[in-house]
């Protein structure tokens, strides 16, 4: 294929990547943005099999028979509630795909570069395996802390914060040694030694961060991903994956310090170790805090039927019940008689950023009722029952009224703010971020114990009768 019809090809593609990006901003347009996704990458894909640089197919085909035959296999097989996990492992074989491509990149004997020309081709090689490295372990060990096979509690080493800086002054030296290496075999040895220090940071790094930060952890790797794609572009003079890397880079930073702002957190603070426990451990004790007022099946269905509004308020207890269709369906109902539902979606509920929306989706779920923290914060006061579905952290009245507390500062849906506040919860265990909760003590507030897609499915039973 023509160089030029390459190249035509790549900006088609990046121009329907970013309205991609674009159509994935709103659940309206997502399947839309997800469409143009898909038509860019197999345009990408096939320019790329048709350039110049491509001279035998037969490895590559099977190759892709085998990564497409996996994509297939993991998009059937997975849970829309094991999407972050998900995520968090596609990022982890980003990485490792930029430390591979680095260090064949680098003994590539074809490569002819002199000067200053060979200086910054080391620098991209360098870099890429740097940042690829990094965020392949710190994807690894979010892939464990999301699916519990890792404690989400903080590891914190006594002096953390002077093991990175030791880590990075290392990184600063080898690659002082890789840049004046005279040899072959002294490069490679400078960048083994380097690879390793990147693993040990990336596990590092994610280990010393908490359970109720990983949201913000996986927007960050995300981001990490596109740098390490980008830099890969630049180790094999791809422009397409420069400029989809970069976008991918930069859109991961921008969510990162969204979900930062949503949890009053500063991302340096994330980075360097952020609150979070195990959750599990058991709230207050009634004594000190209060009574708690359980509530049954029946009497949640007439609190919803003599409601006028209604909002709802979905979290990732939701999510490992599956209760979404439940939930879709007692919404339809409960608009047949006359009630004004809607949904409120904190920015991170659930565990990755549009966690409780997609699942919303799935179920069928119109668009128009849900709305995001800061649209519909102001209405609980006018709202006449608020039911929280498996949340916990994200409606801590603590982060409002206790400045001792580790949510302190951090926003949350003010649900305590309605006239009735019904909560589902397998028991009175704190959530993520291993912080008790007060909410369920408050007068107004009534607790639905039980499996949330059981105890909905009783309520969706009494509204039908």
């Amino acid at each position: 294929m023509p160089q030029g019809v390459i190249i035509v090809s790549y900006i088609a593609a990046t121009i329907l990547f970013i309205l991609a990006l674009g159509g994935l901003s709103h659940p309206e347009t997502a399947r839309r943005g997800n469409l143009f996704g898909i038509i860019g990458m197999t345009l990408a894909i096939v320019a790329t099999l048709l350039s110049d640089q491509v001279t035998s197919y037969s490895f590559l085909i099977i190759m892709m028979v085998i990564g497409g035959s996996a994509g297939v296999y993991v998009a059937r097989k997975v849970e829309m509630t094991q999407m972050p996990e998900l995520v968090a492992i596609l990022h982890s074989l980003v990485g490792l795909a930029a430390v591979l491509i680095g260090f064949a990149n680098f003994i590539d004997p074809t490569a002819e570069f002199e000067g200053a020309a060979k200086t910054v081709h080391e620098v991209e090689i360098y870099l890429g395996i740097l940042i690829g490295a990094v965020t392949f372990t710190g994807s690894v060990i979010a892939f464990g802390k999301l699916c519990g096979k890792i404690s989400g509690t903080p590891v914190l080493l006594p002096g953390r914060h002077w093991i990175n800086l030791a880590m990075l002054v290392l990184v600063i030296l080898l690659g002082k040694w890789f840049l004046g290496a005279e040899s072959t075999g002294a490069g490679i040895m400078a960048l083994i030694l380097m690879t390793l220090i990147g693993f040990a940071f990336g596990v590092h790094m994610v280990m010393a961060i908490g359970g109720a930060d990983m949201p913000v952890v996986v927007s960050m790797l995300n981001s990490y991903s596109g740098w390490a794609a980008s830099a890969t572009g630049f180790m094999l003079s791809n422009d397409l994956l420069i400029v989809t890397g970069a976008l991918v880079g930069s859109s991961g930073a921008i969510l990162s310090y969204i979900m930062c702002r949503a949890m009053n957190r500063h991302f340096l603070s994330v980075i360097a170790g952020g609150f979070g426990t195990e959750g599990g451990a058991p709230a207050a004790a009634a004594g000190e805090a209060g009574e708690v007022v359980s509530v049954d099946p029946q009497e949640t269905a007439e609190l919803l039927e003599s409601a006028k509004n209604v909002i709802i308020v979905p979290g990732y207890g939701m999510a490992v019940a599956q209760a979404q269709y439940t939930v879709a369906e007692i919404v339809k109902t409960l608009r047949d008689k006359g009630v004004n539902v809607r949904f409120a979606i904190h920015p991170v509920a659930g565990r990755m950023p549009g966690h409780m929306n997609v699942l919303l989706a799935e179920a069928k779920v119109p668009y128009d009722i849900v709305f995001e923290m800061d649209e519909i914060n102001e209405d609980f006061p006018d709202t006449d029952v608020a039911i929280v579905i498996g949340a916990n952290d994200i409606v801590n009245p603590s982060a409002e009224e206790d400045p001792n507390s580790p949510i302190a500062g951090m926003p949350v849906l003010e649900v305590w703010k309605a006239k009735t506040c019904i909560v589902l919860k397998r028991s009175m265990a704190t959530g993520y971020a291993g912080v008790d909760n007060p909410l369920f003590f408050r007068e107004n507030t009534r607790m639905l114990f039980g499996d949330a897609k059981d105890s909905l499915e009783k309520v969706l039973a009494e509204l039908k009768k």
